[in-house]
């Protein structure tokens, strides 16, 4: 069995393969003359070591971090001793990037949490209260992952808020799919896997407690992934994901599930922006004065639209929040990158400066 197909392998990832790698083509024809170059796929990632999936089935390399879950790479074997442990010597470019600002990170970087991901499907529990503050920040970071987004209701066997949270969820996803699911009762499971499609990875996301594990198991129909139980109190539940990891579905239709996000400090969203507030980004060109603040300025079609109850005041306040967080990111970034420069001109200017001083030695010699 052709065991890299379960985790995605196509006729299109092969395709970009050989076009990133050429050097794997001349390999096979001469494999003398250089190390055996191969595709694999990075199932799961930890720091340095990385559980890669070939050809030839499961493969533990150690690489230098670069490499995350979901990551297309080239792995180079040695041909003529056979000694040498397999090394990863290329990573195919991403083509959709699912990514996050480190917590508490003064240095502003980001944290890549899967690569190459075709659906990025943001689970919501139905047996708690809906946030749509929540929702519209994870939609806002799918979006901008270059992957397509859909929502996934989960336990609807366990709430009789089933209509109203259903409702709230599809006028908030605006446009997005919503898949109504109970992995309990199997209801919604055939639909769900018909929308991942063959040869597909579908990431899922969201808190703790909302039954993402559940329902991987009963994707893939066997116990992969363990569950917990989630507190009656606040709804919250254990990490029982305690690192990203990619999960064949068979048909080549891969899950990769995460472990649960209590927040999700937005990097670099601005067309994830535009995506879920398009609506009131729209606004804008139709206010009175071209640098309304959209406060109490007159003639602000912003205001107007919230007098109007076409624009609710919390989802206004709610991409208010967002840009001024996106604000910050990008003025940290630019005090990092000056400091950058700052240092690099430093360096050399110390550099021409001992090799000034050299050369004056030298001539007075």
């Amino acid at each position: 069995m052709n065991t890299l197909a379960e985790y995605g392998f196509t006729d299109r990832i092969r395709g970009l393969f050989l076009l990133s790698f050429p050097s794997a083509i001349s390999s096979a024809e001469s494999p003398t003359e250089l190390p055996a170059i191969e595709p694999a796929r990075a199932v799961r990632a930890d720091r340095g070591r990385v559980l890669l999936m070939t050809h030839h089935g499961p493969l533990h390399v150690e690489t230098d971090g670069s490499v995350v879950t979901g990551d297309w790479v080239a792995l180079a074997r040695n041909n003529d001793d056979g000694a040498s442990p397999p090394v990863v010597v290329g990573i195919l470019p991403r083509y959709a990037t699912l990514q996050r600002k480190r917590a508490h990170d003064p240095l502003s970087e980001a944290q890549v949490l899967g690569a190459n991901l075709d659906l990025v499907g943001v689970v919501v529990p139905i047996d708690r209260p809906l946030s749509a503050n929540r929702l519209e920040r994870t939609l806002v970071a799918a979006w901008d992952s270059g992957a397509v987004p859909i929502i996934i209701l989960t336990k609807a066997d366990l709430s009789s808020r089933f209509d109203e949270v259903v409702a709230q969820t599809i006028e908030r996803a605006r446009g997005v799919e919503v898949f109504t699911t109970s992995a309990e009762a199997g209801d919604g499971l055939d639909a769900l896997h018909e929308r991942i499609g063959a040869g597909n990875t579908l990431a899922l996301i969201g808190p703790s407690g909302a039954g993402k594990s559940t329902l991987i198991n009963a994707l893939a129909e066997t116990d992969v992934q363990d569950t917990g139980q989630v507190r009656a109190g606040d709804g919250k539940g254990r990490h029982t994901t305690t690192a990203r990891e990619l999960i064949p579905l068979g048909s080549g239709s891969v899950l990769m599930d995460t472990p649960g996000v209590r927040g999700f400090a937005l990097w670099d969203a601005e067309d994830g922006l535009e995506a879920v507030f398009g609506d009131i980004e729209e606004l804008f060109p139709h206010c009175r004065f071209n640098d309304c603040a959209h406060n109490a300025e007159p003639g602000c079609a912003v205001q107007a639209a919230m007098d109007g109850g076409a624009l609710e005041e919390r989802r206004w306040l709610s991409y208010q929040k967002m840009q001024r967080e996106l604000a910050s990111l990008h003025r940290r970034q630019s005090v990092v990158e000056q400091r950058r420069h700052g240092k690099s001109f430093h360096r050399v200017a110390k550099e021409a400066a001992k090799a000034k001083d050299y050369r004056n030695r030298f001539a007075e010699g």
